[in-house]
């Protein structure tokens, strides 16, 4: 099936159970429009993604056309910070290491690993007067989480069984391959020895294929006892060594930064293992203060709900990319490649020049944007397709050069002739744009693509790039575009 299918039914099912329950509780029937809805996802994706799952919560019915701003996009870390910052001493597991809550400690920074089952998800946040956030590192992460541990269990399995019975057993007993997964999530929560009930059906497969009863081999760090696989703990540990390791790099370089770290907290799910949470202490307690809350698995969630109430919350963001989009310049043959050259009207352009809008590990406030004004070349000129580009660099040159790709497009309603102004908001959990029409002050809301694969625009620029004299917070950039001509 599609992931967009499985996603969207996902997300109507807990839509319709929340519904139920509430109106259950209540005696009253509610609608999803009712509400404001909260949608968590971790802080690394990239906004195809973060559109991808906007898009799954349009076709499960959370909101409709109109009622867009009902849906509000979390970042994970960022809700399990604005959550674990309100906690008292007695609210971590490790109690006792905070005489008052950090929201009324401005000036604490903190990291916040939000350890899942698929992503690592890291943030770094300063509390400031008041209680809102301000982001010190860009997001952080790796895609290895608990379930990382989960694949390196499976293997294990394979490899303590006689050939080819973890394979067939996969194939012929799924259901009771997702409940030994189940109860291995326990499992890994402790650091000690620890003890898997076989099912029979596994069992009798395996003695079946091995025609003996002692069926396990012992000589990888598992025993049989006639009804439990017994897993010892240095093998148990072993199982975490990858994930771990991808953990302690991430933090080892925000460590290498010039911060003055004072807490890590763990929360997720994962993080209710001890293993884990004895690594990190291990790792970097000598730096600062590990702490985990009580039921880490629910500090995002509830988080989000304090997210949804006051997304202002975060005040600002480090931007993890470049983001700009491709604009022509006049050819310098001191500073351009001979082959962008491009003759128009009889003026030599260089082509496929990045224009930044934000520059990777630029500080953006939450209502920062960014403007520009979009000039049509012809006076029948109905719309503008501009595409939108990113950049792991902070000086990229080129849109078409190695780091740089292409993430998304936007078109301009540019009816009724005239300059429109466009607003691009970056500080978000998202990247919006508005635009207004400088002639009759008509405003649209800009819908970034960042699913397409369209490549047919570019952006002519034939004027000087013009510093506004109004907030510091605006750059205006002014360009005249023509799609007509595909050269351009």
């Amino acid at each position: 099936m599609k992931a967009l299918k499985v996603f969207s039914e996902s997300l109507r099912f807990l839509k319709e159970d929340a519904l139920r329950t509430i109106s259950s509780n209540t005696g009253q029937k509610f609608l999803a429009c009712d509400f404001t809805w909260v949608l968590t996802v971790p802080a690394i994706w990239d906004p195809s993604a973060k559109q991808f799952m906007r898009e799954a919560a349009t076709q499960a019915g959370i909101v409709t056309k109109g009622t867009e701003e009902q849906l509000v996009i979390t970042l994970e870390p960022e809700a399990a910070s604005i959550w674990c910052k309100k906690l008292p001493s007695d609210g971590f597991i490790t109690g006792n290491h905070i005489s008052e809550s950090l929201d009324q400690c401005p000036g604490t920074q903190y990291i916040v690993v939000d350890c899942g089952g698929g992503t690592i998800d890291i943030t770094v946040h300063e509390v400031l007067k008041g209680g809102a956030l301000k982001e010190l590192h860009k997001v952080s992460g790796n895609d290895l989480g608990g379930q990382t541990v989960d694949r390196k269990f499976k293997k294990f399995l394979k490899e303590i069984l006689p050939d080819g019975v973890w394979d067939e057993y996969e194939q012929n007993y799924p259901s009771a391959v997702q409940r030994i997964m189940h109860d291995f999530t326990f499992l890994k929560q402790a650091d000690k020895d620890v003890q898997l009930s076989c099912p029979f059906s596994l069992g009798s497969l395996a003695k079946q294929k091995s025609e003996t009863e002692n069926f396990v081999n012992s000589a990888l760090g598992a025993s049989w006892d006639g009804e439990f696989i017994k897993i010892s703990r240095d093998k148990l540990r072993s199982l975490f060594d990858e994930s771990l390791e991808g953990i302690t790099q991430n933090l080892s370089k925000i460590f290498n930064r010039d911060l003055h770290i004072e807490y890590i907290l763990l929360v997720g799910g994962y993080a209710q293992s001890q293993i884990l949470r004895e690594h990190i202490t291990d790792q970097f307690g000598h730096r600062c203060k590990v702490l985990c809350p009580f039921r880490a698995q629910e500090a995002v969630m509830r988080g989000a709900v304090e997210f949804g109430r006051n997304p202002k919350v975060v005040v600002s963001r480090i931007s993890s990319y470049t983001y700009g989009f491709a604009v022509w310049e006049k050819f310098d043959q001191s500073k351009h490649k001979e082959e962008k050259k491009y003759a128009a009207n009889g003026v030599e352009w260089s082509r496929d020049i990045f224009r930044k809008l934000v520059e990777e590990g630029e500080v953006v406030g939450s209502d920062d944007t960014r403007e520009f004004l979009c000039s049509p070349a012809r006076a029948d000129q109905a719309e503008m397709k501009i595409r939108f580009y990113s950049s792991f660099k902070k000086h990229p040159v080129y849109v078409d050069e190695w780091g740089a790709e292409k993430v998304g497009l936007f078109t301009v309603d540019m009816t009724g002739g005239g300059k429109v102004k466009l607003e691009i908001r970056f500080g978000s959990t998202e990247i919006t744009a508005t635009g207004t029409n400088l002639i009759s002050g008509k405003k649209q809301t800009i819908q970034i693509n960042f699913m397409t694969t369209d490549r047919e625009c570019v952006i002519d620029d034939d004027a000087e790039d013009d510093l506004s004299a109004g907030s510091s917070n605006r750059i205006v950039y002014e360009y005249t575009v023509d799609v007509a001509d595909e050269a351009t």
